[in-house]
């Protein structure tokens, strides 16, 4: 009777790896429960954590794999312990979002296969080994990691490592700004997946994964929407609500950048609730994406709200345009520097959305003399990443600060090539800021009708996007270039206020006027704010451009 019983309990096992391999989970974990009815095994345990992986179920899947791992270890399979090990570290990230908790496992499993020659198990702890210092910032240790991960798995015949050890070496050099080499690395592990002899499936979902978020990084959007249908694909086909939230955020996000605003919001809320069910830890991107839709569309208190209950960096830099769009310019340049203080120096372009936040914020409070080394800085950063976005938002901050220090000429020529980058970039709400930018410059310059054109242009795309609080601020612009003398004088401008005004005008920033009027920078600074409220103008270029325009300075 006892050896009846271990043979049903061995034939069930078989029918649940049968079932896993054909993606049918539900049949799978009734196959394993029913082996483990017949007579607990570590084999039963390991197949039953993968059936509720994919079901999403989280409770079975620890319960599942921490007994399996028991059950290694009593037998004395180091192997197939450090095994599971490195899953549950790798369960703990996903599920539970437990770094330390993570490590520790990760551990284990390195004490287990030291002592062993190396093996398919050696190559899956050294990629999650290097996921985590990844995503910890530690780029060094990642790629050593990656490239351990992806020669192991060429030596050994494992196409699942050798593709997720190329995949993820690709993303840590584009996260370096070493975007050439990261893509090739990236591009080579894309094709080893799409030859469909990876063992695991999720490892070509995951490989994917990794080349959509990359060209996400580099601002390739008709890329990165390519191979986010592919993983829907793959999402539909295995039944994975995980995949298919991934997938959802990733594409949400570039459809927030597209214009495609109610896409947009329906994919990051599914993805939001899929992350809710499947994999929570992850649910902090849909999150902030939302909030960056909410900002564009001018719902502010939904943003803050939809913040407020999410961290990370994505969090943070959507905090900093917030700031920054309410002319809160020093939260925005403490937030940005906070950002980059969280974000290693050799991962350029993880630094380059924190930079421009910077840049931006020093040269909206006129300090020009620090907004000049975080522009050069910028610089660097984008030095290989020729994508029309990227070039875009250089020369738009590289234009405003040429307009601030009153070099018109090369302003305009950076301002129209924004303009025309984000065109190109298919970026509609950016290419419409930098028309409104653009048009400052050209009022400043007495080219008061190239000016309204630009306006209006910019005026019927932040309409056309539902980009409310957009339109009002260019119709409040409008109003402004559109005034008199004698309004202004009706503003109750000081004759110290029309002083400074004159002075900004002139590309002078706020130290250079402090230290002309022999006055605090603090002083100059409460001038500007009040210049620029009793004007109703949201920054210094608009007030320089009223200026001309009135006579204040010379053209």
């Amino acid at each position: 009777m006892a050896k009846r019983e271990r043979r049903t309990e061995v034939d069930q096992c078989a029918d649940g790896w049968t079932a896993l391999r054909a993606s049918r989970w539900q049949a799978a974990r009734a196959a394993f429960e029913g082996a483990l009815g017949a007579g607990e095994s570590p084999e039963a345990h390991e197949g039953l954590s993968w059936a509720a992986w994919w079901l999403d179920d989280a409770d079975a899947v620890f319960a599942a794999r921490e007994r399996a791992y028991l059950l290694y270890r009593r037998r004395g399979e180091a192997a197939s312990a450090a095994r599971l090990a490195t899953w549950l570290a790798a369960d703990e990230l996903d599920f539970r979002g437990g770094e330390a908790v993570a490590r520790g496992w990760l551990r284990r499993a390195r004490r287990l296969l030291d002592p062993l020659e190396p093996g398919s198990d050696h190559g899956w702890l050294a990629f999650q080994e290097g996921y985590v210092a990844h995503a910890g910032g530690d780029t060094e240790t990642a790629r050593e990691r990656a490239a351990y991960t992806a020669e192991l798995g060429r030596r050994l015949g494992v196409a699942d490592l050798e593709m997720l050890g190329l995949a993820l070496e690709g993303s840590a050099l584009v996260s370096c700004a070493r975007v050439e080499e990261g893509m090739r690395c990236l591009d080579e592990a894309t094709a080893t997946a799409l030859e469909g002899h990876a063992e695991i499936p999720i490892s070509a979902a995951w490989t994917c994964c990794f080349l959509v978020t990359a060209c996400t990084a580099v601002l390739d959007l008709d890329r990165a929407g390519a191979w986010c249908d592919r993983i829907a694909e793959f999402a539909d086909r295995h039944g994975s609500r995980y995949m298919l939230a991934f997938c959802r955020a990733e594409y949400g996000a570039v459809h927030v950048l597209r214009g495609s605003w109610t896409e947009a919001e329906t994919l990051l809320e599914e993805a939001v609730e899929d992350f809710s069910v499947s994999r929570p830890a992850w649910v902090g991107a849909p999150l902030a994406g939302l909030a960056e839709l909410r900002r564009r569309q001018g719902r502010i208190d939904e943003a803050e709200r939809l913040l407020g209950s999410t961290g990370g960096q994505r969090a943070t830099a959507c905090r900093a345009r917030l700031a920054l769009d309410r002319g809160d310019t020093l939260r925005a340049a403490e937030l940005a520097e906070r950002l980059l203080r969280a974000t290693p120096a050799e991962r350029l372009l993880d630094r380059a959305p924190a930079l421009e936040l910077l840049a931006h914020a020093r040269i909206s409070r006129g300090e020009l003399d620090r907004a000049a080394p975080t522009l050069a800085a910028l610089r660097d950063a984008l030095a290989e990443v020729d994508t029309p976005p990227f070039r875009a938002a250089l020369d738009l901050v590289d234009g405003r600060y040429a307009a601030a220090i009153a070099d018109h000429d090369r302003a305009r020529t950076l301002l129209e090539d924004a303009v025309d980058g984000y065109g190109r970039g298919g970026l509609p709400f950016e290419t419409a800021r930098a028309r409104t930018e653009l048009a400052t410059l050209l009022v400043t310059t007495g080219r008061a009708a190239d000016g309204a054109t630009e306006l209006a242009a910019a005026r019927a795309a932040f309409a056309a996007l539902g980009a409310g609080m957009e339109v009002a601020r260019v119709e409040r612009l409008s109003g402004a270039y559109s005034r008199t003398s004698e309004e202004l004088a009706g503003r109750r401008i000081t004759p110290r206020e029309r002083e400074v005004l004159g002075l900004i005008a002139e590309g002078l920033t706020n130290r250079q006027i402090a230290e002309r009027l022999v006055v605090s920078e603090h002083t100059v600074h409460r001038h500007v704010t009040n210049i620029l409220r009793k004007l109703d103008l949201p920054s210094r270029a608009a007030a320089a451009a009223h200026a001309v325009r009135l006579g204040l300075v010379d053209k």
